[in-house]
């Protein structure tokens, strides 16, 4: 696993072993930055992002690689994620690390602009996670959540989003939605 765009492009990533940890692939992370750049025009350097259910945090480190401003990685288990974040010692001071249950957030400290959220398959976290991320007021006026979830899964959109994209890479669907 590595980070495939942007100023840390080739640099390798630490996945644990096992199916405990399901990274999302590159080619997807590459597809999903495609997307938000054709969208955003790449224009990254105010945005923050919010990773939940983080894992290695490959998603996140390959925002801060194409330049957002701060990233914010939300898992209950952190060790992941702080090993990788751990190679990035210069970017230090853009990496945060919140251990919570993503299903039982805290009110927000801060708002974020893009929120990428990929839970285990089948789970059923996504839907809570997302109506917490909501009502403890994670989210700016308008914000992106990027949602990933198992190709064939069931999944009902919230009142509060619309859906502007899917896309399916292998047992992954995508969803963008945007915070109406």
């Amino acid at each position: 696993m590595r980070i495939v765009g942007g100023k840390y492009r080739g640099k390798k990533l630490w996945a644990p072993a096992g199916r405990d940890v399901r990274p999302t692939s590159e080619r997807a992370r590459e597809a999903i930055f495609n997307i938000l750049y054709s969208h955003l025009g790449g224009e990254y350097g105010e945005m923050n992002l919010l990773d939940v259910f983080a894992g290695t945090g490959a998603f996140g480190l390959e925002a801060m690689s194409r330049g957002f401003k701060e990233i914010t990685f939300v898992d209950v288990d952190i060790e992941p994620v702080q090993k990788n974040v751990k190679m990035f010692v210069s970017e230090k001071n853009k990496l945060k690390i919140i251990k919570a249950d993503a299903t039982r957030l805290p009110r927000a400290r801060q708002k974020f602009d893009i929120v990428f959220m990929d839970a285990p398959y089948a789970s059923d976290l996504t839907q809570k996670a997302l109506q917490q991320i909501l009502s403890q007021g994670w989210l700016k006026e308008k914000s992106l959540c990027i949602v990933e979830i198992r190709q064939d899964e069931n999944w009902e959109l919230p009142n509060e989003f619309e859906l502007v994209d899917e896309r399916v890479y292998g047992l992954a669907r995508v969803l963008f939605l945007f915070l109406k």
